[in-house]
């Protein structure tokens, strides 16, 4: 049976799986809004892992006899300045994430939860990889900064990312 500190830290943490989901697609809509189909289906690909996301922690809680209780995802921005300024917001929510994993981590730690030790492990090799995607995109954007053919030639290399 899962704990109810746990199931109602992953709860939480199932809403902000989703939002970030909901977030990641309204990024997507602004970068097809700019013309912009690489980029945009970058942000398709991770809004689609972060639903993915959402269901292992519902998976999870169902397996151990818990409960999920579903809660309103709030509405995410719409509007950006630039391609980078996405990439740095993307970059700090990831960052965001990272340490709300860290925390349930933590409480699986206090409530010696073993078996949410070993999933938020698989959580946190995958935050490293999301911190460490969306940095170099970030640098990249920096180093172009915003110029018309750089940014299309990256938007071409986003466009080739396969889901997983």
């Amino acid at each position: 049976m899962i704990g109810k500190p746990i199931q109602n830290a992953m709860n939480e943490q199932i809403n902000k799986e989703l939002f970030s989901s909901y977030l990641y697609l309204s990024m997507a809509a602004y970068f097809e809004d700019k013309n912009l189909s690489g980029f945009a289906h970058w942000m398709r690909l991770q809004a689609a892992e972060e639903r993915e996301h959402a269901m292992k922690f519902y998976d999870f809680i169902i397996e151990r006899g818990g409960r999920v209780t579903l809660k309103g995802i709030e509405a995410p921005k719409t509007d950006w300045s630039s391609s980078l300024e996405v990439a740095e917001e993307v970059a700090a929510h990831e960052a965001k994430v990272t340490a709300s994993i860290y925390a349930l981590y933590e409480l699986a730690m206090q409530e010696k939860d073993y078996p949410a030790q070993v999933m938020l492990q698989w959580f946190i090799n995958e935050q490293v990889e999301e911190e460490k995607n969306a940095a170099e995109i970030v640098a990249t954007l920096k180093l172009i900064e915003e110029r018309g053919t750089a940014v299309l030639m990256l938007d071409h290399q986003l466009a080739k990312r396969k889901s997983e």
